[in-house]
């Protein structure tokens, strides 16, 4: 039987022990056990205050659909094999099945239309061009009350490619907002004060940016005369982008002398990284932690949390996610896959319970708050990457108009555009808005 040690090896040590600069494989040293490091983070007893808030968060590359949905519907639906993860909170949460884009195109840009529904191709001459996200639509109404109208997390930092995109979120003209991957910097944001000095460096920095805006609309006012129809539509798109670039750092002037929640660090693995193997549920966690946090004191209502990018990913083992949903239909890598999708859903249900020990008037955190899990992709039956039936839960929200514990089953041919499911935490999260997208309603039986 083989030995593992009790604190996993990474291979920065190793290699540095070494003395040479080659890419180790993984070893079994290097693999996680159950109990690595596990997080000593607590909940607080009261939140800051009583607020709507939602949180989207991502998996990639689908799920063992086959052990995911379950057999049967309605309110006294049993679990799956895979939500059995979730069996604690089956009361706060909905399992939603059957459903999907329909203008999704499938494959790995999943993630760029998750909470989009964008035809990513729908625009003539060209190759990508996607719409504001349902988040952005909510963060632009409550944004206005907290420090940060919204926060962007992934596993890679920045925004990405098209079509393998780093973030969720997209402005009204469909330009990407950059994600943060680094829990440190994630918290030093939101909690860290900063000094005098830092805060003269930051205005300078601000004053900066926004001269550098007003530069780029001057130019462009002067260029749009000299363009043709179709052009200045496109130059008008991406002036709207920076416009509300501007907006933003207008919004973070005005929050320069209003000072940061005081918020304790411990228990926080803040140096923990997304893409090293042993690191990864650490990661999740804390992620998860400070997004709890940033909830807690309201300086924020509305996040996006991609866990993993499109064709990537580790489950909680260091195993390859993107190559085990290319499994088709092989009964082992299907199970392997099962195993990491079970990992995934014991991350949130650890969040739900951070959510639902924290009071507030009357209820808990999780009452006021919608947590939206999925992916924008289906490894099918046989690792097809297919745009229907996209594995979707929604919880808690209870406070807020959403009916819970329940199993909505559709038409995998015949389904609502995911857009419905949307549109209904839009309005719960008191927006008013008369559709999203291609929905046709809210969604039936969630509200």
């Amino acid at each position: 039987m083989t030995s593992f040690p009790k604190q996993p090896l990474s291979r920065r040590h190793m290699l540095k022990g070494l003395g040479v600069c080659l890419s180790l494989p993984m070893l079994e040293a290097m693999i996680p056990s159950a109990s690595a490091r596990p997080s000593t983070f607590k909940a607080w007893n009261r939140s800051a205050g009583q607020h709507p808030r939602m949180i989207c968060c991502y998996v990639p590359n689908g799920v063992n659909i086959l052990e995911w949905v379950p057999q049967t519907a309605g309110k006294s639906y049993q679990l799956s094999q895979t939500l059995l993860a979730l069996k604690a909170h089956q009361r706060d949460f909905t399992v939603v099945s059957g459903i999907g884009h329909p203008a999704s195109k499938g494959g790995h840009s999943g993630a760029d239309t998750w909470l989009t529904g964008a035809d990513l191709s729908a625009v003539p001459g060209s190759d990508y061009a996607n719409t504001i996200s349902a988040d952005q639509i909510v963060a632009e109404y409550h944004g206005k009350k907290t420090r940060f109208s919204s926060l962007q997390i992934s596993d890679s930092s920045g925004t990405g490619g098209a079509g393998h995109s780093h973030t969720l979120s997209f402005d009204r003209s469909g330009t990407p907002i950059p994600a943060e991957n680094s829990p440190q910097r994630l918290f030093e944001r939101l909690f860290v004060p900063e000094t005098n000095a830092g805060k003269q460096a930051t205005l300078k920095r601000y004053a900066e940016r926004k001269s550098i805006l007003d530069s780029v609309l001057q130019d462009a006012t002067t260029l749009n005369k000299k363009l043709g129809k179709k052009d200045q539509q496109k130059l008008d798109e991406y002036l709207n982008s920076v416009r509300e670039t501007e907006q933003r750092v207008t919004r973070l002037e005005s929050w320069i002398d209003v000072p940061k929640p005081k918020v304790d660090p411990i228990g926080l693995q803040l140096a923990s990284q997304p893409h090293n193997a042993h690191d990864r549920p650490m990661w999740i966690d804390v992620m998860l932690e400070i997004s709890y946090l940033a909830f807690a004191t309201d300086a924020t209502r509305v996040i996006t949390f991609e866990w993993s990018r499109e064709a990537g990913g580790f489950g909680g083992g260091g195993e390859n996610h993107h190559e085990l949903s290319h499994h088709g239909g092989d009964a082992s890598m299907l199970k392997k896959l099962a195993v990491i999708d079970r990992f995934h859903l014991s991350k949130l249900a650890r969040f739900m319970d951070l959510l639902k020990s924290t009071t507030e008037d009357n209820g808990n955190m999780l009452d006021h708050t919608i947590v939206l899990y999925g992916s924008g992709m289906n490894s099918g039956k046989g690792g097809e990457h297919s745009p229907k039936n996209l594995p979707t839960l929604i919880a808690g929200g209870h406070k807020l108009g959403l009916k819970q514990g329940q199993h909505l089953a559709f038409d995998v041919e015949k389904h609502p555009p995911l857009s419905n499911l949307l549109l209904s935490i839009i309005q719960a999260m008191g927006v008013e808005a008369p559709r999203f997208q291609d929905s046709t309603s809210t969604l039936t039986g969630l509200v």
